[in-house]
């Protein structure tokens, strides 16, 4: 049992398991002999079925008896004489095998799965096996081996979802405490929403009947988390959209965006909220999803502008494991080989879902068509002539000011509204979800004013969350946001194993409050001093520095960002970076950072131009070694040549840094800070230089040109 304390073994105990493992040992020898001479006599099968009787895991004698089956089976096809009674006999001799095994363990993975393989070849009696399961679930009502198995004999019976739902319930009203039964719940539930069979629609009736069977045992037994978790799944099924949504945009919506060339740096007048400089002579089109999706193409999203003159488009997923679905996807528009007049602005409009085709992971449609627009103002690019090296750029304290903004600048926060297709069913299904989520914590302040319950803390704060949430398009900020601060801090104390979860959920709660309206997010925007270095499109830094960030959240709202300071804090992963498409100066420095695994999101991010990762734990840890013989996380849908000649140069090999080779290999930094990291020692920064042709800084040091 979970959590009781080993006791040590009597002598006689002792002598019982030498005795029994000599036995198997015997056992053994014998299986793999015939197994490996590939005998399938009586005899084998005996010694095989003896053996699972007393190791119902040993995964290698279940699969010889499928050979063995196989085997059997083609002979008796090939007898003239045979008949069916002997392909039932063969096939009930394997069911029998199973069942002894699992009265040894009834929780074998290896004796469920082979009764699943031979049901699939020949359906004996099936009412047997719902027989057979409700004395195994008599025996233990949470197994899930056993509830797994139930749905795939209901299926074959094909015994209704709702008989099984209802079967459920008497197994919930019978124990509150049996997990699995609410498990199988949810899933039978999901189906049934999903297909909006009959009695289960609208959705709003039938959870608000599940919240009323889930409250009778959460208030039965507060310490019991079977509840909890499916209470957790309602709310899930209360607040998401199953039709994934367009949640935000770079250009966003209305929005006047201002291209410019080094010789418009200096004028004051513009607004560095929509101000933006490329050097590759494209501009960056991103769009940001409630959920990850694919289909995401020229067909399902169409761009209208004179920015877009080789005509259909490409978007890419901006996916970290080269998937093709993403929450997050890019296009780029190239500017016209016209001459573009430096007074007129230039309208671009975009389509979203007009022609079907979207879809999210779990199978639900873009079904809201919806369109943004903006306008490019591009002012003419002139190189300097005098030909002034990169400058390096500071993160002294002293080279920020604190943003003094202008009332009639535009917003730097706005994203598409997600309400702004309507109908009057989507209308009542809010405001049920605003009054189902009130309720909820209206019953769970309750409750904790009675109990000091960890779950029911944290319940309390993701519903606090979640009607936060729904009201932040209406409220513009976060009501309750200090309160869920307090309880996840509450709950690092009192429940010190978990504590890295909790804070990483305090820090999303954190960035919501900090995005959540204008004046908030301004009080962390500064002025950069420095103005000289031409990547520089805008002097605007966000600093979410030493606030003891370990998650980074909110980033749909942060796509306008290009300097970001995310220093001095807890951060151990850059997930979620690499929507960032206009950042081109970054500092993590003073994190928790491992390896360079975790950097991998940066490796999308083609404007990033100055990196700061000092003073970070890369090289401290040690590595498993094993992870060199086989490909890095970094590359497994990747191609990478280990030559000799691509390598190795001079006295450095590249395989002993490939993870460092696969982040930096295709950025084109100017500027990279490592020091302070167990793995920056001389050899180390001569192969960054080596495979970072670009870079001009490292270390506050000016590399010479050779």
């Amino acid at each position: 049992m979970h959590g009781q304390p080993r006791k040590a073994p009597k002598p006689e105990d002792e002598a019982a398991s030498a005795a029994k493992a000599e036995k198997l040992r015997n056992l053994q020898s014998q299986f793999l002999c015939f197994h490996h001479n590939n005998i399938y006599s009586k005899e084998a099968l005996e010694v095989s079925a003896r053996l699972l009787e007393n190791n119902p895991e040993y995964y290698t004698a279940w699969n010889y008896r499928k050979l063995a089956v196989e085997h059997r089976l083609t002979q008796s096809e090939s007898d003239p004489d045979s008949d069916s009674d002997s392909v039932n006999s063969i096939l009930n001799v394997e069911l029998k095998v199973v069942e002894s095994a699992l009265r040894q363990n009834f929780k074998s993975y290896g004796a469920w799965h082979h009764r699943k393989w031979v049901l699939s070849k020949w359906q004996s009696s099936l009412d047997h096996e719902l027989r057979l399961l409700d004395r195994f679930q008599k025996a233990d009502s949470r197994n899930f081996h056993a509830w797994n198995y139930r749905r795939f004999v209901a299926s074959l019976l094909n015994i209704s979802e709702v008989d099984e739902l209802q079967y459920t319930t008497d197994m919930i009203n019978k124990n509150f405490s049996n997990y699995s039964a609410w498990h199988n719940r949810s899933v039978l539930l999901s189906n049934l929403l999903k297909r909006k069979a009959q009695g289960f629609f609208p959705k709003e009736k039938v959870l608000n009947e599940e919240y009323e069977l889930v409250h009778q045992a959460l208030f039965t037994d507060p310490d019991d988390q079977s509840g909890w978790f499916y209470h957790l799944w309602l709310l899930e099924q209360t607040v998401k959209a199953d039709a994934p949504l367009l949640v935000s945009s770079w250009p966003a919506h209305d929005s006047n965006l201002i291209l410019l060339g080094d010789s418009c740096l200096e004028d004051s007048a513009l607004s560095p909220f929509n101000t933006f400089h490329s050097e590759l002579g494209t501009i960056p089109l991103v769009v940001y999803f409630n959920k990850a999706v694919e289909g995401v193409n020229s067909s399902t999203i169409s761009v209208e502008s004179v920015l877009n003159t080789k005509g259909e488009l490409t978007w890419k997923p901006l996916s970290t494991n080269n998937s093709q679905t993403a929450q997050v996807w890019v296009t780029y528009l190239n500017y016209p080989n016209i001459k573009l007049h430096s007074s007129e602005f230039y309208p671009v409009e975009v389509s979203v879902g007009h022609t079907p085709g979207i879809i999210s992971s779990s199978g639900f449609h873009y079904s809201h068509p919806s369109r943004f627009a903006f306008k490019v103002f591009v002012r003419p690019f002139e190189k300097d002539l005098a030909g002034h090296g990169v400058e390096m750029v500071s993160w002294r304290e002293d080279n920020f000011l604190l943003y003094e903004s202008h009332s009639q600048e535009s917003n730097p926060i706005l994203s598409l509204d997600q309400l702004n297709i309507k109908d009057d069913h989507e209308e009542s299904s809010s405001k049920w979800r605003a009054e189902t989520i009130a309720n909820e914590i209206a019953l769970f302040r309750e409750l904790l004013s009675e109990i000091n319950c960890k779950i029911g803390k944290l319940t309390l704060a993701r519903l606090l969350i979640a009607h936060d949430m729904m009201l932040s398009p209406i409220a513009n900020k976060m009501v309750h946001s200090e309160e869920v601060i307090q309880l996840y801090s509450d709950l690092m104390k009192l429940d010190s194993p978990h504590s890295q979860y909790y804070k990483d959920e305090r820090s999303l709660v954190l960035l919501q409050q900090i995005t959540s309206n204008r004046e908030s997010l301004l009080r962390y925007c500064f002025r950069h001093g420095d103005r000289t270095s031409s990547f520089l499109g805008n002097s605007i830094c966000l600093r979410l520095n030493n606030i003891s960030l370990s998650r980074m959240g909110s980033i749909e709202k942060l796509l306008w960002v290009q300097m970001l300071d995310l220093s001095h804090n807890e951060l151990r992963s850059m997930e979620g970076l690499e929507a960032m498409q206009l950042l081109s100066c970054l500092n993590l420095s003073n994190n928790k950072l491992s390896s360079f695994t975790a950097l991998g999101p940066l490796r999308l991010l083609k404007s990033l131009k100055v990196l700061d990762i000092s003073f970070n734990e890369i090289g401290s840890h040690s590595i498993d070694t094993t992870r060199y013989l086989c490909s890095s996380p970094l590359s497994h849908t990747e191609e990478i040549d280990w030559s000799h000649d691509e390598t190795v140069t001079g006295d450095v090999n590249q395989t002993n840094y490939w993870e460092a080779f696969l982040i930096f290999k295709d950025l084109n930094l100017t500027q990279l800070d490592i020091v302070g990291n167990a793995i920056a020692d001389e050899k180390f920064k001569s192969f960054l230089v080596k495979i970072v042709p670009t870079l001009k800084w490292l270390d506050g040091q000016e590399l010479q040109l050779h």
